[in-house]
């Protein structure tokens, strides 16, 4: 089945567009100026179009991450300073990035990210905290930090050695050298290079399938992913067992078993 071109609602924000396309909600970032670069607006209009796509009236069961322009995200926007020179750039951590990426790993639907071109700093922990991604042939990543003398923040040093081993995580990082997008993908930080002029139509056919699976599956499988980067194996087990428990009391359960026996395709509803 083709991606649906049914745009239903859209809401604009000073740094992003959020449509909502059938059962997928699609947040594009759109200040390519600026290579769609984080400023203090930035925060606020991500943290409230993703309590839109939760609230209890959304329609979406997918969330589709894209961006205008040709970068996807450029980290931090370094001329966004104010206040206290030079400033406390702990404290901003704590109020705007790490609420940002722990609200999309919390987010209650699957996400998925299309790259379409540099991802940056922080605009790379953007990418890697997402469920799944994809990317343009031309994209690329960066761990930009050290050539200003900064850490790896917003995540990227839990998510990069978790995702490709300590030593990739620590040349990358290090080095902080240009990673091209097939190379990303051969360490496993992405699951798909496409060519640019597919890369919607990709990432809208993902998004679509992802919205028409059982929604609270598909979050169980994030958290015991997540789980068994500290779990011992008996842990995991467990996990996995109570999972598999709250899963077999669904309804989308029941509906994957009498859609088998029947032989048609399962129509899940996320409950």
């Amino acid at each position: 089945m083709p991606p649906s071109d049914n745009i239903t609602a859209v809401k604009s924000y000073p740094t992003m567009t959020l449509e909502q396309r059938d059962a997928i909600a699609v947040l594009t970032l759109s200040r390519p100026d600026a290579m769609n670069a984080m400023n203090a607006q930035f925060f606020d209009d991500f943290q409230n179009a993703l309590k839109l796509v939760a609230g209890p009236d959304s329609p979406a069961r997918a969330l589709l991450i894209t961006a205008e322009g040709k970068g996807f995200c450029a980290g931090a926007d370094l001329k966004d300073q104010s206040g206290e020179m030079p400033p406390d750039l702990g404290d901003k951590l704590r109020q705007s990035y790490n609420p940002l990426i722990e609200s999309l790993k919390q987010l209650p639907l699957p996400t998925i990210v299309a790259v379409n071109g540099a991802a940056a700093g922080a605009g790379m922990s953007l990418v890697c905290a997402c469920d799944i991604a994809i990317a343009a042939k031309q994209a690329y990543f960066l761990q930009a930090f050290v050539n200003i003398a900064l850490i790896p923040d917003a995540g990227s040093t839990y998510f990069l050695p978790r995702l490709i081993g300590r030593a990739r995580a620590a040349a990358l990082m290090m080095l902080g050298d240009r990673l091209p997008a097939e190379q990303a993908l051969n360490y496993g930080i992405i699951a798909q290079v496409v060519e640019q002029d597919d890369l919607m139509a990709e990432a809208l056919r993902l998004a679509e399938k992802l919205a028409a699976m059982p929604t609270p599956t598909l979050l169980s499988i994030r958290r015991l992913l997540d789980q068994s980067e500290v779990n011992s194996l008996p842990e995991q087990l467990e996990a996995e067992a109570e999972a598999q428990q709250a899963a077999g009391r669904s309804a989308d359960f029941m509906e994957g078993v009498m859609a088998f026996l029947q032989k048609r395709p399962p129509k899940f509803t996320g409950k």
